[in-house]
């Protein structure tokens, strides 16, 4: 007759001839994630000293009267910015009593041929362009000018942004009020 075994097979047996379950390790290796980072910086600080900074070049005023750069009255242009997109020029010295005749308007669409103009007309080493700024004028306004002075390849040097005169404050708002500007 055949015997059956009615033990609990399934449970752990002991003794010899039995071999142990083998136990996996709980630790992760980051070995290969370390050399990852080091290749991320290697990189990153190779890349970053190659890369070349893309500010423009300006001249700011001097606040001693002593070192503020002199300009020959025959190659500056004075570029003042109102409201509205509105563009005004002069070219050499403001003269009250023929301002009328000196100051004219302009828009950015025309302005970058008046720029042209002055820049052919007179020799490098005289040209200088003084960029003024409304009160009222927009922050967009000024660097589309500063664009206006790269597009016509104005040499850094031969332009600065100053504050604006009472007496030109005061020219572009009688112009901006005959010409129905609010």
């Amino acid at each position: 007759m055949a015997e059956m075994d009615t033990s609990s097979g399934g449970g752990h047996k002991k003794g010899p001839g039995v071999k142990k379950g083998k136990k996996m390790s709980t630790r992760v290796d980051l070995t290969p994630m370390v050399d990852l980072g080091f290749l991320l910086i290697t990189f990153f600080v190779f890349t970053t000293t190659m890369s070349q900074p893309t500010a423009m070049n300006m001249n700011e005023p001097k606040d001693d009267p002593d070192q503020q750069l002199k300009v020959k009255n025959s190659g500056a242009m004075t570029i003042l910015l109102g409201k509205n997109d509105q563009v005004y020029y002069y070219m050499g010295e403001l003269n009250p009593e023929t301002a009328s005749q000196q100051f004219k308007s302009s828009n950015f669409k025309d302005i970058r041929q008046v720029i042209l103009d002055k820049k052919k007309a007179t020799p490098i080493g005289d040209l200088m362009y003084i960029i003024k700024s409304d009160k009222d004028a927009t922050f967009k306004n000024a660097i589309d000018i500063l664009d206006e002075m790269t597009i016509n390849t104005v040499p850094p040097g031969h332009y600065a942004e100053v504050d604006m005169a009472p007496s030109e404050e005061q020219l572009v708002t009688m112009t901006e009020q005959a010409n129905g500007i609010k």
